[in-house]
Parts: structure tokens; C-alpha cells; sequence
């Protein structure tokens, strides 16, 4: 192993029937930038000392006295008594499959709205346990039980309850702002369009293929933490394409609440693209789309979703048409492209402009003054405009464009002068 590459030990209770891979915890102890030096499992349902058995809980102990991982990680959410166990038995610190998340998180936070959705997602899954790991590091000292992180064992679950709230304020404040920033752009007449889906679908190069620009694009999990927006053009309509987090299985409901000012930016998108990445088996494919629909379908209302058919240059015709029959009921106006060759990307552009909010077509009559010009240069950025008829003290535009538009030019005119 690589000295400087943290090594980790996974291990998975499996749940009798149910799927048995370890593939997406190995993805995010990379992701993390740990080196997995070994891998544990188990058939059977769980303990309520150690998760698995006491026996395989010993294995994993010697485990650990052979590998010598910096961590051992859980793929199921672990309570205080499990964590301080196991601690106590493997001698090092034990961490479980949220914590994990939370580190990759807190390494991708660059903005404070960033970092204080990662603090506070780490603080709502600590708080259960406050009292529970208080009273069990009070019997000493284990290794990799470290009670509260930055938080020391003698602090209480009534003051963690009141950073949180601190926190809920803040970030109540900058959804507030958000909310505002994009009221005053749909004003200005940009659609918003959100790119979402599950974590490592591509979405990050579709944007790039799409704007024509570089946001940063890796084969990692969680490479977007906070909102990338860029402008892209639909025809004669102006929108704004937001680049999100991605979405990953079994995240609890703590943690998308932390994120809400994030997620807004899908719920709230007039369109919403959601990317799979096709090329994956048609199991795993209908697995992550439940993920992605359960995480926003109660959330985002009648607003229309196209589903982005990503990577389809990496299987064959035969394999594509299995797989969008395996998701027929799970993948709404399906398109079929790579955002790596291009494939597709004209199609998707013109599903988004078919499912863009329509627009009122109105004849707007302005006085040829130096004001009425001001307007007529307003409505070109914020509209489309089809017709300018000027005569001798006026100035007749037909266009099509938002209601809050003509609503708002409307009050400028202080007369009803705008006729559908």
C-alpha cells in the first residue's frame, strides 16, 4: 500500500434476500481517498452489539491486526453501543456507511452554505447518540471512539440541539436569498433547467458538452457539492442549467433535509433532466432510479422531467434497448445520448425547449420616447421579440414572453396597453 493512501477495511451485513454488493461502499471509500486493503460480509440479520455476529466480529478484529487499515467501515448505519464495541474489540476507529459520506462531503465544501449543510448533516446523525457516547467514553478511553469529533465528551445533546439550530437560521437565510436570486431571473426572462441524478451518471460532463465550458468532471462520486449554473441557450429562449449533488441510496432523511438549499435548485427548476448512466446492468439501472425518484418525486410537483440516457456509446443497440425496456415506467421522456461524443445532445435540446413553460404572446404598445426605447431594449434580453412596428409616437412590439414580464411592463406602462 501507498504510504500516503489511507487504508480501510469494509464490511457488509447482508440481509438475507437482498443484494450483497460492496461496489458502491468501495466507490466511496475512493472517493474519500482510502485504499480498501480487505472486505468483509455476512448472511444473517443484524446484532444489536456488534451489527454482525460476534464471531465474524473477532474475524474482523484479527483482520485488522493483519492489514493495518486506518478504519474499519460499516455499510449499514450503526448505533453508539456498536460503534464503541467494535472500537473497543478492533482497536481502531470504526465508522459506518453516513460518516463516510459525511467525510467526502466535508473534503468537497468550499462555500460556507456548503460547509454548513455538511456541519449540520454531521451534527443531526451525531445527536441520537450524544448521551449514549458520553456515558460510554466515560469508561475509558478506545481507540477511534472519539465521542463528538470537534465536540468534546462532556458536551450535551442540548447544546448540540442549539448549534443545529444556529445553523437551520443561517441556512435559512441564504435559501431566502436563493429564492429571491431566482425569482429575479425567471423575471428576466431565463428558464431554469436543473440537471439531476444519481452520483456519477455524468452530469458534470454533460454540462460541459452542453455549454460548451468546463466544470470540474471526474469519475469520482460527489464531485458536485454545491450548484454549478451556466447559460445555455434553447433556441430563442434563455435559460439557466444548474449543475447538482447527485443523489445515492438509502441517504437518511436528515441528511436531504441538510441539503434542502442545494435540492431546491431541482425542485424549483422549471425542467429537470435526470441522467442515468444506460450503460450500467439493468438491475443496478432500475435500483438508482428508484433512488433518484424517491429523493425528488414528492418534492418537485408537475414540473416536467426528461431522462438523459447518458453513456449509451459504451454498449451496443442490442444492450440499450434492454435496458430502456427494463425503465419504461421509471424514465420519462427518455433521450438517448452521450455527453462524451455528442450523441443525442441536439434532440435533448429540443425536448427542453418542448417542455420549457409556455409563454403569452402579446401585442405591447410603448411611447417613442427615450423611455419606451429602454423598455423595447429590456424586452429583447427578457422575451422574444417577433415584430417592431414603429410610427410617429409609438412603438408596436409584438413577442411572447413570461406573465411576470408582461405583468411588470404593464406597471411601467401604468395603462393597459399590453393586449394578449
Amino acid at each position: 500500500m501507498n504510504s500516503d493512501v489511507k487504508g480501510v477495511l469494509l464490511v457488509k451485513r447482508i440481509q438475507p434476500g437482498t443484494d450483497g454488493s460492496l461496489e458502491e461502499l468501495e466507490e466511496l471509500s475512493h472517493s474519500a481517498g482510502y485504499e480498501v486493503l480487505g472486505e468483509v460480509t455476512q448472511v444473517r440479520t443484524p446484532d444489536k452489539a456488534f451489527a454482525v455476529g460476534r464471531g465474524k466480529a473477532e474475524e474482523i478484529a484479527a483482520l485488522v491486526q493483519e492489514l493495518k487499515p486506518e478504519k474499519v467501515v460499516f455499510d449499514e448505519k450503526l448505533n453508539a453501543v456498536q460503534i464503541y464495541n467494535l472500537s473497543k474489540l478492533c482497536r481502531v476507529e470504526v465508522i459506518d456507511r453516513f460518516n463516510l459520506i459525511l467525510e467526502i462531503f466535508a473534503s468537497r465544501a468550499r462555500t460556507r452554505e456548503a460547509k454548513l449543510q455538511v456541519e449540520l448533516a454531521s451534527l443531526i446523525y451525531e445527536r441520537p447518540k450524544a448521551r449514549m457516547k458520553v456515558t460510554l467514553a466515560k469508561r475509558g478511553e478506545q481507540p477511534g471512539f472519539k465521542g463528538l469529533g470537534r465536540y468534546q465528551a462532556d458536551i450535551y445533546e442540548s447544546e448540540i440541539t442549539g448549534r443545529i439550530a444556529k445553523i437551520e437560521a443561517e441556512l435559512d437565510v441564504i435559501r431566502k436569498r436563493q429564492h429571491e436570486t431566482r425569482k429575479q431571473r425567471k423575471e428576466k426572462g431565463f428558464d431554469l433547467v436543473a440537471l439531476a441524478g444519481y452520483t456519477n451518471a455524468g452530469k458534470s460532463t454533460l454540462m460541459n458538452a452542453l455549454v460548451g465550458e468546463t466544470v470540474v468532471a471526474k469519475d469520482q462520486l460527489f464531485t458536485t457539492l454545491v450548484p454549478t449554473t451556466r447559460s445555455l441557450q434553447i433556441g430563442q429562449r434563455k435559460t439557466l442549467l444548474t449543475d447538482t449533488v447527485g443523489f445515492i441510496k438509502n441517504l437518511p432523511h436528515f441528511m436531504v433535509e441538510a441539503f434542502r438549499s442545494t435540492l431546491e435548485e431541482i425542485y424549483l427548476a422549471d425542467v429537470i433532466i435526470l441522467v442515468v448512466d444506460v450503460s450500467e446492468p439493468p438491475e443496478a439501472l432500475v435500483d438508482k432510479l428508484v433512488t433518484c425518484h424517491d429523493t425528488m418525486w414528492d418534492e418537485i410537483g408537475p414540473v416536467p422531467v426528461i431522462t438523459a440516457l447518458n453513456k449509451s456509446d459504451l454498449i451496443t443497440e442490442e444492450e440499450l434497448e434492454e435496458r430502456k425496456q427494463a425503465i419504461v415506467h421509471l424514465a420519462p421522456h427518455p433521450v438517448v445520448i452521450s455527453a462524451r461524443t455528442g450523441e443525442g445532445l441536439d434532440e435533448l435540446k429540443q425536448k427542453i425547449g418542448k417542455y420549457l413553460p409556455k409563454w403569452t404572446s402579446s401585442e405591447v404598445v410603448l411611447p417613442r420616447t427615450v423611455e419606451g426605447l429602454s423598455m423595447l431594449s429590456q424586452l429583447y434580453d427578457e422575451a422574444i421579440v417577433h415584430h417592431v412596428d414603429y410610427s410617429d409616437s409609438t412603438i408596436k412590439v409584438n413577442l411572447e414572453a413570461r406573465e411576470s414580464v408582461l405583468r411588470r411592463l404593464g406597471k411601467r406602462l401604468d395603462s393597459p396597453a399590453i393586449n394578449p
